[in-house]
């Protein structure tokens, strides 16, 4: 691996763990307001699509990260 590529690597990384602050914090939201929405009230289904918003979001950042990253 050159050097290049690793400091690109870099940012992406970067890039990506930042966007997942925003991007896993609106789905995390989201799955939570579905859940309740369908009646699921007590804490662990509220827990559960809280994590599973969290954790589709590692993808998702990851793909807006590398679009981003082409556009420069």
């Amino acid at each position: 691996m050159t050097q290049n590529n690793r400091i690109e690597s870099l940012v992406m990384l970067r890039l990506s763990l930042i966007l997942h602050l925003f991007i896993g914090s609106t789905l995390a939201g989201s799955a939570v307001i579905a859940a309740l929405l369908i009646g699921q009230d007590t804490l662990r289904p509220i827990l559960i699509a809280a994590a599973l918003g969290f954790i589709a979001a590692f993808p998702v950042s990851y793909i807006v990260a590398r679009k981003l990253y082409e556009l420069r």
